[in-house]
């Protein structure tokens, strides 16, 4: 199971799910470009001393990533898929694909993915906050794969 943050903005999502990826033992990928510098402060605070621990990988674009990424199903997490989280069947080296935060995935990115997840919310609101949609679909999926094995 991994992670990829596909031109993240904000420093502060990205640490989190930095963090997240070191407790849980679950690889994080970053494409570039990023809406901050990997030196950020706010990026370091939210991180807090998990980024040494955590196993990160920077691509340079989504092109560079697709030639040379690990294997596995990309799952990409889109607010209005049709297909919601819990229900979806998840294998152990799937890849939860996460967007930007203003713009979500784009529909190449899109295409890319061999499936689309969601998280059931109440209908008068857009989306939840990345790193929580992440942590949440990530749960999930380590549940069911029996990921909490450490």
């Amino acid at each position: 199971m991994r992670l990829c943050l596909v031109h993240p903005e904000i420093p502060q999502n990205v640490g989190t799910l930095i963090r997240l990826g070191a407790c849980l033992n679950v690889p994080i990928d970053v494409i570039e470009p990023c809406g901050f510098l990997f030196t950020d402060k706010k990026l370091k605070r939210a991180g807090m001393d998990y980024m040494d621990l955590a196993v990160l990988h920077r691509y340079d674009s989504w092109e560079v990533y697709q030639k040379t990424r690990m294997p596995g199903r990309l799952i990409a997490l889109a607010p209005r898929a049709s297909t919601y989280h819990h229900e979806f069947s998840f294998a152990p080296n799937d890849i939860l694909v996460l967007g930007q935060e203003s713009l979500g995935l784009n529909e190449m990115t899109l295409k890319a993915c061999e499936a689309l997840v969601a998280i059931p919310q109440v209908s008068k609101t857009r989306s939840l906050n990345v790193a929580i949609a992440g942590a949440i679909v990530l749960g999930e999926a380590l549940r069911q794969t029996q990921g909490f094995t450490f």
